[in-house]
């Protein structure tokens, strides 16, 4: 049990260092308020805001637990699948759920299509990971600009905003539910078919998993395919929320806090065994770190080199190389205090040696 909850450590001490952090500034960090009948304040503005990184984080998990990589056009390639959306929305007249559910389906389907295209050059072309989603970083906001036709159209219906916001009569926020909806079907799927295996397999040693019957190179052209599906879900959410679509900043920069999402989580960047649970730790412990630096009047410019540094500390103390070390006091310490205990053990006649007395 020890050792299944392990990975867990690195991510929930950063949460709950986070925590003690906001509630030295202000007791009330906890304190949640009713507006419009629906909940708002600190923790529900943290679910609320990291809810496209959660759900990208998960397909970025499966991605480098099988290819031993990262992709990093995830954020480009939600760009491209919202502006699908959008476009499919706006020039279908009247806007119903049925005309949302459609658009969101489509979107969907794009990001299949682009899965393909970065799982192709993975998986057959042996390409590195980062290198093969360079191309549609580069080129994919291009992609969506033209798409919009060279605007940023928005999306004045009452459906998209009830998406991006509330429902009324329900007090959770939209894109908390849709979040939290993600996470319970990826759980199922992972539960109920041997995706894990075959991941883990893969990420660990291709060749032994290829002489167990399993085709890496099915299993990694597989991930890329739920990243594609990943991208179009957060591309959804996001360019709801906004109530518009920008193709320059939507989700930009948001590759790297999934990466750093899924390290913090404990799960190794060059593939093999990985947690889910770890990362969507990791991305809610993103989002609070975002937000906790704001509280602290940390200037907007200024956040990404705290979160450098912080990035820099946490990777050193999460390195093999400080476990290493720390594991052999940890060792020394555990021997120490056994031994210790062992001294001091006094038998029934009063005798602390262990020895017989005549």
């Amino acid at each position: 049990m020890k050792d299944k909850f392990s990975h867990l450590f690195l991510p929930v001490t950063v949460l709950v260092l986070l925590i003690i952090i906001n509630l030295i500034k202000g007791a009330d960090y906890f304190s949640i308020t009713i507006v419009n009948g629906a909940f708002y304040g600190n923790i529900p503005n943290i679910l609320f805001g990291a809810s496209e990184l959660v759900i990208l984080s998960i397909g970025m998990t499966l991605v480098t637990a099988a290819s031993q990589g990262q992709d990093i056009s995830i954020g480009v390639s939600a760009t491209i699948t919202s502006a699908i959306f959008v476009l499919f929305v706006l020039n279908a007249g009247e806007v119903t759920l049925l005309t949302i559910v459609a658009g969101f389906l489509l979107s969907c389907v794009a990001g299949l299509v682009l899965g393909v295209f970065n799982g192709t050059l993975v998986s057959i072309f042996k390409v590195q990971p980062m290198v093969a989603t360079l191309i549609l970083l580069m080129g994919g906001r291009s992609i969506a600009f033209m798409i919009d036709g060279k605007l940023s159209p928005i999306l004045a219906n009452d459906i998209s905003n009830q998406i991006g916001t509330v429902i009324p009569g329900v007090p959770i926020q939209t894109p908390i539910i849709l979040t939290a909806l993600f996470i319970a079907i990826v759980a199922v799927v992972l539960k109920t078919t041997n995706l894990r295996l075959y991941v883990e397999s893969v990420g660990i040693n291709p060749s032994a998993a290829r002489l167990n019957g399993i085709d890496p190179k099915k299993i990694i052209f597989l991930t890329f395919l739920i990243m594609g599906v990943c991208t179009a879900v957060a591309g959804f959410i996001a360019v709801n929320k906004a109530g518009r679509h920008d193709s320059v900043n939507l989700l930009k920069f948001i590759m790297m806090d999934a990466i750093l999402a899924v390290a913090i989580g404990g799960n190794s960047l060059g593939g093999g065994k990985f947690s889910i649970t770890g990362s969507i730790i990791g991305a809610y412990t993103i989002e609070m770190l975002n937000r906790t630096l704001l509280r602290l009047e940390v200037e907007p410019e200024a956040i990404l080199a705290f979160k450098a540094v912080f990035i820099m500390i946490l990777m050193v103390v999460a390195s093999p190389v400080t476990r290493f070390y720390t594991g052999k006091v940890l060792d020394k310490v555990r021997t120490m205090i056994g031994a210790d205990e062992t001294v001091e053990t006094e038998f029934p006649d009063g005798n602390t040696s262990g020895k017989k007395v005549d």
